[in-house]
C-alpha cells in the first residue's frame, strides 16, 4: 500500500485510541465529513492497514493472573518442525502471541494462564506436543505499560 496520508494517520490514531467512535466523531476530529471519512476507513480496512476492531480486556478480572514469556530454542531449522511447533502453537488459546525471533532464542511466546498451576499443566501440555530444545520462562510480575495503539505520527510532515 501506497505511504498513508495525514488523513489516513490520523483516522488510524482514532480508531486506535478508541474503535467504539461513531463515524460523525472520527470524522469530525480529522476534518472531514461523514461519507468520505467512512470511505476511507472502508479502504483502510481493504488494505489491510486496519485488521480488525476488538474490545481491550482486563486479563486479571476474566482470571488470567499470571503473565509468562517463554524463550524457545528449537531442536532443528527445518521446515518440518517450523510447521509441527506452529501448529501445535495455534492449539493453545492460552498463547497470545508468538514470535520468530532472532538472536539466542528462537520462538518468544507471550501465554497468560491463571496461576502458576495452569502454566506447569500448559508447559507440560507444550512439551508433549512437540520437540524442544530448551524452554525458558520468565514471569511477568507488574504490567507497568501496555498498549496496543502503534505511536503513529499525526503532524504534517
Amino acid at each position: 500500500m501506497d505511504e498513508l496520508d495525514l488523513i489516513d494517520r490520523k483516522i488510524v490514531a482514532e480508531l486506535m485510541r478508541d474503535a467504539t467512535l461513531p463515524v460523525a466523531q472520527i470524522a469530525d476530529r480529522v476534518g472531514l465529513s461523514q461519507t468520505p471519512c467512512w470511505k476511507r476507513i472502508q479502504k483502510l480496512e481493504a488494505n489491510g492497514v486496519l485488521s480488525g476492531r476488538v474490545a481491550l480486556a482486563n486479563p486479571a478480572r476474566l482470571g488470567f493472573g499470571l503473565t509468562v514469556f517463554i524463550g524457545i530454542e528449537a531442536p532443528d531449522h527445518s521446515a518440518e518442525w517450523r510447521e509441527g511447533f506452529s501448529r501445535a502453537v495455534g492449539t493453545f488459546p492460552e498463547i497470545m502471541e508468538v514470535y520468530r525471533m532472532a538472536g539466542e532464542m528462537d520462538y518468544l511466546l507471550r501465554v497468560s494462564v491463571a496461576d502458576m498451576a495452569a502454566f506447569d499443566t500448559l508447559y507440560k501440555r507444550l512439551t508433549d506436543a512437540i520437540a524442544i530444545k530448551n524452554v525458558t520462562s520468565h514471569f511477568a510480575m507488574e504490567r507497568m505499560k501496555f498498549t496496543t495503539a502503534y505511536p503513529v505520527d499525526t503532524r504534517n510532515r
